[in-house]
C-alpha cells in the first residue's frame, strides 16, 4: 500500500487572467478548484496511473470538509485527521499572455506536537513491511522542523519505504533519518548544498553524496530539462519530452507519484524514469492541479530519452 501524507493541505484555486497587471483590477477568465497539497496531489496522480493509495491528511473546517468530499467523489481513500482551524485556500494566477504562473498561498492552521505525534502513531500502526510512505510538502505552523525526520524514522522502523519531498530545514533534518528516496528539484538541491549547481555533472555529483550519506535513491527534477536519478549502482539522466504548458503547479508531485507507483510494481530504473518523466510532462499540460489521464502519460513514454551518466 502507498500512503501519502499531507500535513498542510489546501484548496487550490487556479485563476486564468489574460494580461495580469499588478496594482490594477484584474478579471478572471476561468476559475477551477482542486483539492491540493503535495501529498494529495501525489494521491490524485497515482489514481490516474491506475494505482491505489491512501491520503493521510490534516483537514479542518468547511474547506477541509470540502476537500475530503471532493477526493471521495473521485474514489480516493482519505484518512482525515481533524485540524484545529480552517484548512488554507491557495490562489494560483495563470497568465497565458505573459506565460506566468503566480502562487499566493495562505499559511494554514497551527498544528500541535501532540496532534502530529498521535497522527504519526496511528499511521505507523497500520503499516506493513514493504509499504511506501510519501512525506511531502510544507510543514504546518507549530510543527517542529524535525517532524519529517521523526516520521521517516518511525515509518522505516515499521518496514516501510519512505519517499521524502521537502525543502529547506525540513529536508536537511529529514535526511538524518535516511529515507529510501528523496526528490529535490535542482533549486532545492542547490540550497541544500549551499552552492549554485552549474550542469548535470554537478547535480549528479551532489546526488551521489546524498546516496553515500545513506539515502537509497535520489531523483533531482530539473523542470523541462528532465531529471537525474542516482542510486548505489547507476546514475541516469532522463530527458522530458517537450509539451505545451498548461500549469506547472504540481509537476514535481506527479513525478513523485510515478516513482512510488513504479516502486510498488517493481519496475526497472529505466522504466521508472520513463514513466516519471512522461507523467510529469502530461501533468504540466493540464490546468491547475488536475491529474492527467493514463492515456496521456502512455503517449509520452516513448519520447523520454534516457542517458547513462
Amino acid at each position: 500500500m502507498i500512503y501519502t501524507v499531507t500535513l498542510n493541505p489546501a484548496l487550490d484555486k487556479t485563476a486564468t487572467v489574460d494580461g495580469f497587471v499588478v496594482d490594477e483590477v484584474n478579471r478572471i477568465g476561468e476559475l477551477r478548484e482542486d483539492p491540493g497539497g503535495k501529498g494529495i496531489n501525489v494521491t490524485k496522480v497515482i489514481a490516474k496511473l491506475g494505482g491505489t493509495s491512501r491520503a493521510v491528511a490534516l483537514l479542518g473546517g468547511s474547506v477541509g470538509g470540502r476537500i475530503e468530499r471532493m477526493l471521495a467523489a473521485e474514489g480516493i481513500d482519505v484518512w482525515a485527521f481533524e485540524a484545529h482551524g480552517e484548512t488554507r485556500t491557495n490562489l494560483k494566477v495563470v497568465d497565458p499572455r505573459l506565460d506566468t504562473h503566480t502562487d499566493i498561498n495562505e499559511p494554514g492552521p497551527v498544528a500541535s506536537v501532540a496532534q502530529l505525534d498521535d497522527m504519526r502513531s496511528a499511521l505507523v500502526a497500520e503499516l506493513s513491511p514493504g509499504d511506501i510512505v510519501v512525506l511531502s510538502g510544507s510543514l504546518p505552523k507549530g510543527a517542529p522542523v524535525a517532524t519529517y525526520a521523526a516520521w521517516a524514522r518511525a515509518c522505516s522502523d515499521a518496514g516501510a519505504k519512505v519517499f521524502l519531498d521537502a525543502d529547506g530545514d525540513a529536508l536537511v533534518r529529514g535526511l538524518d533519518a535516511h529515507p529510501y528516496l528523496v526528490k529535490p528539484n535542482d533549486a532545492e538541491l542547490s540550497r541544500l548544498c549551499g552552492e549554485r549547481l552549474g550542469d548535470t555533472a554537478d547535480v549528479a555529483r551532489r546526488a551521489r553524496e546524498l546516496v553515500e550519506g545513506g539515502v537509497r535513491r535520489v531523483v533531482v527534477s530539473m523542470g523541462g530539462a528532465g531529471a537525474v536519478v542516482v542510486d548505489g549502482e547507476r546514475a541516469l539522466l532522463a530527458r522530458s519530452p517537450r509539451v505545451p504548458v498548461g500549469s506547472t503547479v504540481g509537476a514535481g508531485d506527479s513525478v513523485v507519484a510515478a516513482l512510488a507507483y513504479a516502486e510498488e510494481r517493481g519496475m526497472s530504473l529505466e522504466q521508472t524514469m520513463r514513466l516519471a518523466m512522461a507523467t510529469g510532462a502530461a501533468n504540466v499540460m493540464q490546468s491547475g492541479t488536475q491529474a492527467a489521464e493514463r492515456s496521456q502519460v502512455d503517449a509520452l513514454v516513448d519520447r523520454v530519452v534516457i542517458e547513462e551518466l
